[in-house]
């Protein structure tokens, strides 16, 4: 029976019940040992809990009663002992889960930032930042807030009601059955409101991810908000999406604040006929008034960890939200890819090749069995119309995604069977929007190998032509970038980038057009310090401006996914196909 209970309980992986589980199997043995002392100080404040309402007997019948003087001191002793050891008892398990809790997060957050770094690029291309940013942010504290709720109900609240509910006991057993009479009622209640806070919070996740990913629009394109005067439609997307929230949070109040009315009523009706029965026994048939005033107080003190247990569901539910969320991520499905009996990747010459490789992002082919071949140590030019599938190329080789068929080889070796390690540090990458993360510059330019030694750092700088300006910024190759590389301008931005992948010094060179955007000074710089990256490099370059390729060794002229033409210039300018057709469109609007 206890079997079937306990399959039954745990058999949605998504429940209350089994996310609880989860949560204290994955967080509570490492923590055991810390939890045990919390436990202990929780039973020594609970014990004094009980000791204060126990001790009241004695205030009533031997100082007000009796009117023992001896007493008075020796009670008044006791009941400061009392309070000082539940402080410090407090004091110290508030400490010892706020430790405790800040590890939880700090594990879960480290964890969630590996998993993201393992997940492929089409994870990124469908969750926006404000999705991350609560993940990361509200998820790992609800699991918190979830560990501590179920350790302080079973620690401080359980324990004090146990020993409360013992003292009322042995004052007055009938007495305390009718306090009892308060359980069922609540217990109905509380369960009603569960399904609706978990409805209710689940929307207001949705509803805090819009507030970041607003926040983050505005940040990056606030010269594009400000110069088109975009500021009050801004303003109103962050207007509706923080009224959201703030009404989601207001539903969720009014839920988990009915328990207090309902627990309020009951435990005024439980008290006055406790009150009314007590009062009778000790005027009419002559009972213990101390053991009365004992009883009394040991209930009004178990009231507060009665009410905290009765909206302990409601509150569970409420984050247990998060901690869904959290798990959500955590247990998708990697790329493809492992690195377990893969073979590491050995590039002689650096030839690339695609054999009829397909691939989609949705029902549109990207790629619809596209063929070619980058020859080793030759330029290779990718040109096409916008969504011809260049940048999809460039993705399938740094297996950024896998081809639903066909393959791709380097030096006749397909990658899909190389760990994804070896294949990546055989490539360096320069593309035109390029990104640098807010580090130093030093740092920036050693991502192309963290290993290098400052003089190999300055080396690349040079050959990048990024030295000159380097040593001219306020901290020379200390001085921090800014987010994205903010604080430079493009054509320093693109020297970096060039200097980074000269240090990684990889045998294939990807270049997303990396002058597109650049005046005619920065461009030339750019160039020269291009042309010296390419020299001895299987380079494929997508080519924006046809004018920049004339000189490629081989030109692929990519339409819809597929392959039009191949050659160089000459050779394709007079088959007097497409690539003619672009050039003539092209060179025609350049001269208009």
């Amino acid at each position: 029976m206890f079997k079937s209970l306990k399959k039954k309980l745990f058999a949605d992986p998504e429940s209350a019940a089994s996310l609880i589980r989860r949560l204290l199997k994955e967080n509570f043995k490492s923590y055991r040992s810390q939890y045990a002392i919390a436990f202990l100080l929780m039973a020594v404040a609970a014990a004094a809990g009980a000791g204060s309402a126990a001790i009241m007997k004695d205030v009533i019948n031997e100082i007000f009663i009796d009117r023992n003087q001896t007493m008075v001191y020796v009670i008044s002793a006791t009941v400061v002992t009392i309070f000082v050891i539940r402080g410090l008892a407090t004091y110290g398990q508030q400490v010892v889960l706020s430790r405790i809790g800040n590890s939880i997060v700090a594990g879960l957050q480290e964890r969630m930032y590996q998993k993201v770094t393992r997940l492929g690029v089409r994870y990124f291309d469908h969750t926006s930042f404000g999705d991350l940013a609560t993940r990361f942010g509200h998820n790992t504290t609800s699991a918190r807030q979830v560990m501590d709720m179920i350790i302080l109900a079973a620690g401080r609240d359980l324990m004090s009601v146990i020993g409360l509910v013992s003292v009322m006991v042995y004052q007055n057993p009938l007495l305390s059955l009718i306090s009892m009479t308060i359980m069922p009622p609540a217990v109905f209640v509380v369960s009603k409101l569960v399904k609706r806070v978990r409805k209710i919070a689940k929307s207001q996740f949705v509803s805090q991810t819009k507030i970041l990913s607003i926040v983050k629009e505005t940040a990056i394109g606030i010269r594009v908000v400000k110069s088109f005067r975009y500021e009050p439609e801004m303003a109103g997307s962050m207007s509706t999406a923080v009224r959201e929230v703030e009404q989601q949070s207001n539903k969720i109040a009014k839920l988990t604040a009915r328990t207090s009315p309902l627990m309020e009523t009951l435990g005024g009706i439980a008290i006055a006929m406790i009150i009314l029965y007590g009062g009778y026994s000790v005027i009419s048939l002559g009972q213990d008034p101390g053991a009365f005033f004992a009883f009394i107080t040991a209930l009004l003190l178990a009231y507060d960890p009665i009410k905290r247990l009765a909206r302990l569901q409601v509150n569970l539910n409420s984050a247990l939200v998060g901690v869904r969320l959290m798990y959500e991520l955590l247990d998708m499905d990697e790329a493809k890819g492992g690195e377990a009996g893969l073979k590491e990747l050995e590039v002689s010459k650096g030839e690339v090749k695609l054999d009829n490789v397909v691939f989609q992002y949705g029902e549109t082919p990207a790629l619809d069995g596209l063929s070619m071949t980058a020859q080793a140590g030759k330029v290779t030019a990718l040109v096409g119309s916008s969504g011809a599938g260049k940048s999809t190329v460039f993705a399938m080789i740094e297996r950024f995604y896998e081809p639903q068929s066909g393959a791709i080889f380097i030096d006749g070796q397909p990658i899909c069977e190389a760990s994804v390690e070896s294949l990546r540090s055989s490539i360096a990458i320069v593309t035109q929007d390029t990104f640098l993360f807010d580090r130093s510059v030093r740092e920036n330019i050693a991502i192309g190998r963290p290993d290098a030694s400052e003089d190999e750092i300055i080396e690349a700088a040079k050959n990048a032509n990024a030295h000159a300006f380097i040593e001219g910024l306020d901290n020379g190759y200390d001085t921090m970038v800014g987010e994205g590389g903010g604080r430079l301008s493009g054509g320093q931005r693109q020297r970096i980038a060039i200097a980074r992948a000269m240090l990684s010094n990889a045998p294939i060179l990807l270049l997303d057009e990396a002058t597109s955007a650049l005046d005619a000074e920065s461009e030339s710089k750019v160039q020269s310090a291009l042309a010296r990256l390419m020299e001895d490099r299987t380079t494929i370059v997508i080519a924006h401006r046809l004018s920049t390729v004339r000189n490629a060794d081989v030109i692929h002229v990519l339409d819809a996914g597929k392959l039009l033409e191949s050659g160089n210039h000459n050779e394709l300018y007079k088959m007097d196909g497409f690539y003619r057709r672009l050039c003539e469109l092209q060179f025609t609007e350049g001269s208009d």
